[in-house]
C-alpha cells in the first residue's frame, strides 16, 4: 500500500523507533510503506515505536499492519486505567505511566500491541523512553532471538522498574510531611499540601493496581500470542507491580494516619488555649468583682472610716488570685 510523502514525512516525526532486528544482522530502520512486509517476515522482529502520533497516521500505521478494525479503534482511544484486549492474533496491552513534574504526577498511557513478528508501541504524554531495550535488541544476540512477546514483557518490567522510582519519589515526599510535622506540627497550608498528596497517591494506585491483574492473567491464561517460555516473565512483573501497589497504599495510610494526627493535636491545642483563657478569665474576675462593689460609693465603705481599708482589700484580692493562680497551675490549666 502506498502511502503520500506528507503521512511518510509525519511518520518519521512521530516514529520513536521503526526498526527490523534480526538475529546476526545490523538493525534496519523500516519506513512506512515497508510495515506489512516487514512484519510478515519470518526472520527477526519488527518493533514499531510512536510517540503521540495523529489518528489518520495511526489509521495507516494500523492498515500497512493489517490490524482488524476493532483494534485499529482501539489504538486509537486514550485509556485512563489499564486493560487488555484480546484479539484473534494480537494482543492489545494499556498500561498508565507515572512521571513527575514539580513533585505532581502526570499520567500517560502505553499501549503495546503484541503480533506475530512485530510489535507496536504507542506512547502519550509520556517522555520515558525504551531506548535501553533497543540497546539490547541491538547488542545481544540472545536478545534478538526472542518473539515480540518477551520484548512486551521487557517492557513492562521497565515500566515496573519506573514504578519503583515513583514509590522511592513518593516516600521521599511523604517523609518530608511527616519531619515537618515532627518538627513544627501542621498549618493550614501543610493540610492542604497532605491532601494534594494523598490524592496523588490515590491517583496512582487506580492507574497502575489493574496491571498486576493483567500481568497474572497473562502468565496463567494460555493464549495464542503469548508463549510458555515468556509467562514466567509477566508473572515476576506482576508480582513487583503489586509490592509497588501494596507500597503505594501504605503510603496513603500513613498520610491518613499523619491527617489525624494533625487534626487531633490542633483539637488538643484549641482546649489547651481554651482552657487558658478560662482560667485567666476566673483570675480577672476577682478584681472586676471588688472594683465594682467599691465602684458603688456607699457610705459605710471600710476605706472611708478605715486607715487600713484599702491596703486590706488590695491585699486580699491579691491573694485569692494568687490562690486560683495556684490551683489552676497545679492542675496544668496554665
Amino acid at each position: 500500500m502506498t502511502t503520500s510523502p506528507s503521512a511518510a514525512a509525519r511518520y518519521e516525526r512521530c516514529a520513536v523507533a521503526s526498526t527490523h532486528y534480526g538475529v546476526g544482522q545490523d538493525p534496519r530502520e523500516v519506513g512506512l510503506d515497508e510495515l506489512g512486509a516487514s512484519a510478515a517476515s519470518r526472520h527477526g522482529l519488527l518493533w514499531v515505536g510512536l510517540k503521540d502520533p495523529e489518528d489518520d497516521l495511526l489509521q495507516q500505521v494500523g492498515e500497512q499492519l493489517s490490524l482488524p478494525g476493532r483494534a485499529i479503534e482501539e489504538i486509537l482511544s486514550v485509556h485512563r486505567r489499564p486493560k487488555i484486549v484480546e484479539y484473534d492474533h494480537l494482543t492489545l496491552i494499556v498500561a498508565i505511566t507515572v512521571e513527575f513534574s514539580r513533585d505532581r504526577p502526570n499520567l500517560g498511557e502505553i499501549q503495546i500491541l503484541i503480533g506475530s513478528g512485530y510489535i507496536l508501541t504507542i506512547r502519550r504524554h509520556s517522555s520515558e523512553s525504551h531506548r535501553e531495550l533497543r540497546s539490547l535488541l541491538t547488542e545481544s544476540p540472545d536478545f534478538q532471538g526472542r518473539s515480540s512477546d518477551y520484548v512486551a514483557s521487557a517492557l513492562l518490567d521497565l515500566l515496573a522498574d519506573r514504578y519503583v522510582d515513583t514509590l522511592a519519589h513518593f516516600e521521599a515526599l511523604v517523609e518530608e510531611v511527616e519531619h515537618q510535622f515532627l518538627l513544627r506540627g501542621f498549618r493550614e497550608a501543610d493540610i492542604r499540601r497532605l491532601y494534594s498528596r494523598r490524592r496523588d497517591l490515590l491517583r496512582v494506585q487506580t492507574a497502575i493496581a489493574p496491571l498486576a491483574e493483567i500481568c497474572r492473567r497473562m502468565a496463567h491464561v494460555e493464549t495464542r500470542n503469548i508463549g510458555a517460555d515468556s509467562r514466567a516473565y509477566f508473572a515476576e512483573t506482576g508480582d513487583r507491580i503489586q509490592r509497588v501497589t501494596e507500597s503505594v497504599a501504605g503510603l496513603r495510610e500513613a498520610l491518613a494516619f499523619a491527617f489525624e494526627a494533625a487534626m487531633m493535636i490542633g483539637q488538643m491545642q484549641q482546649t489547651d488555649i481554651t482552657r487558658k483563657l478560662a482560667a485567666w478569665a476566673a483570675i480577672l474576675a476577682v478584681p472586676t468583682a471588688v472594683a465594682g462593689i467599691y465602684g458603688m460609693n456607699f457610705h459605710d465603705m471600710p476605706e472611708l472610716s478605715w486607715r487600713f481599708g484599702y491596703p486590706v482589700m488590695l491585699g486580699g484580692t491579691f491573694a485569692f488570685c494568687a490562690l486560683l493562680y495556684w490551683k489552676f497551675k497545679r492542675i496544668r490549666w496554665l
